[in-house]
């Protein structure tokens, strides 16, 4: 009876003892540095140059001047709390001084702007990301990587020059997948210093608890402008998937993705244009002079905007089948550089496969056949002309999103970019894709590369790109509670 027993533990040992192993192996560290993550992929290229060894900056360092006023000054105040979504009642979550979306922030091209965010009562702590706006590393507002977490009662000054005209937005890079969701976030425009011709129409679209908005109203909301109008509406696609948009009632030019204007874009009828997930596309339109509105489809459903005189009607259409193609939309220019000297060579390839993820059970993402956080971390040195292939085949849609950088698209499944300058920050790459994108690392610091289906981020979908001789002292997790993703 005793062998039997001693037989029968060491048969469990050897069972259990692999699965113990794994389980262990995939727990995320607790206080992880993004220093020490993953392995380093140079891309083809020289690992840090003997010159810098020992002369590394500290990326909290990497800020405007301290002693330059601010153009525009902006105090936000985080709450916990219920708020009003029109046309539907109030809703919990998150609001920026009593209102989610956040208040705008319109800054001139060239303007020091300078945000006071005070956390008044978000109890895991928040961060404020400027999406596509491509600040220095320490005011990237990434929680763990470019500063702590800003917890209940704390206070965090955020100062950057807005350099490109366009487009962005802010949100909470803290738990970003449950705090954007549920409010914390905002547009930012920044306008040239050459006044823009027309009307200008913000179009934020966001779900809060599958209520579908624009400009946090639900159903058909209407700005009114007067007849032969002509109008910019900037479309924000706050949410985690992909939203096609289109107009009823007029043509339309597709005149800016991601805060880059396009290079001669022609007029646009009976086609949607694809907004992807953190993406932004300005579209303008002429509305009719004949006193009726036009309607902006915003992927369907009861929730459009309408723009117009008052009153004026706008027809009721549905999603074209065709769409806008921006790899060739629009007529070719300089891109400022040369992506076939690239110094570096990477390959981004997004897969998926059954496993353990911090302990859990489940099908989970990878990256170059790799499970976050033993993912590559891509190296460059400043000045370097990059080239990335990004491949999906992980069943699912990605929207690829980079810090601090904007990238060209040169190619999409081997056909080569023929177009207006496809420069954008958010990436839409459908299961089955392969893009070609380049871009100049000329932006200093530690920066995320990661997915804008922010559950899939939360989920391991998620990379840096690093630049030699940069260091961070933030850690994700540890005792400054920094969640990220």
């Amino acid at each position: 009876m005793q062998r039997r027993k001693l037989v029968a533990i060491a048969a469990t040992v050897v069972v259990l003892a692999p699965l113990v192993f794994f389980w262990q192996r995939s727990l995320v560290p607790g206080n992880l540095s993004p220093m020490a993550m993953g392995y380093a992929d140079y891309g083809g290229g020289p690992r840090m140059a003997a010159e810098h060894a020992g002369h590394e900056r500290d990326l909290s360092t990497l800020t405007v001047a301290a002693d330059r006023r601010p153009d525009l000054m902006v105090r936000l105040v985080a709450r916990k709390e219920r708020f009003e979504v029109a046309g539907r009642g109030s809703v919990q979550g998150y609001t920026l001084n009593h209102v989610s979306p956040g208040p705008e922030i319109r800054a001139m091209q060239g303007d020091l702007v300078e945000v006071t965010l005070v956390n008044e009562s978000v109890s895991d702590g928040m961060t404020l990301h400027w999406h596509g706006v491509d600040v220095p590393a320490a005011e990237d507002g990434v929680a763990g990587v470019t500063q702590d977490a800003v917890m209940a009662g704390k206070t965090f000054v955020y100062r950057f020059v807005v350099r490109d005209a366009g487009t962005y937005w802010y949100h909470s890079h803290q738990q970003s997948h449950e705090q954007v969701k549920d409010g914390l976030f905002g547009p930012l425009v920044v306008t040239p210093k050459k006044t823009l011709p027309g009307e200008d129409v913000i179009a934020a679209v966001h779900t809060y608890n599958k209520i579908r908005t624009v400009n946090g109203g639900y159903g058909e909301r209407r700005t009114d402008v007067p007849p032969g109008s002509v109008v910019r509406v900037r479309l924000i696609n706050t949410d985690n998937g992909p939203m096609a948009s289109w107009v009823d009632g007029a043509p339309y030019k597709v005149v800016a993705v991601d805060g880059t204007e396009v290079n001669q874009p022609p007029q646009v009828s009976g086609k949607s244009v694809l907004v992807t997930a953190g993406g932004r596309v300005d579209l303008q339109v002429t509305v009719p002079a004949d006193g009726t509105a036009v309607r902006v489809g915003l992927g369907g459903g009861p929730t459009t905007l309408v723009v117009g005189p008052h009153g004026g009607a706008a027809p009721t259409g549905t999603e074209p089948r065709a769409r806008v193609d921006l790899l060739s939309y629009g007529k070719p220019a300089p891109l400022g550089f040369d992506p076939s000297q690239a110094d570096r060579r990477f390959e981004y390839k997004i897969g998926r496969r059954i496993g353990l993820f911090n302990g859990k059970p489940g099908l989970w993402w990878t990256i170059n056949g790799h499970q976050y956080p033993d993912v590559p971390m891509f190296m460059v040195a400043q000045g370097d002309v990059v080239r990335m292939t990004v491949r999906n085949t992980s069943g699912q849609v990605h929207p690829m999103h980079l810090h601090g950088h904007h990238i060209y698209v040169l190619s999409r499944n081997g056909t080569a970019a023929t177009g207006s300058p496809w420069r954008v920050d958010s990436l839409n790459v459908e299961d089955g894709e392969t893009y070609e994108i380049a871009f100049l690392a000329d932006n200093p610091g530690i920066w995320m590369d990661h997915c804008h289906n922010l559950p899939h981020a939360a989920q391991g979908l998620v990379t840096h790109l690093m630049y030699e001789g940069v260091t961070t002292p933030y850690r994700i997790d540890g005792s400054a509670k920094n969640k990220p993703e």
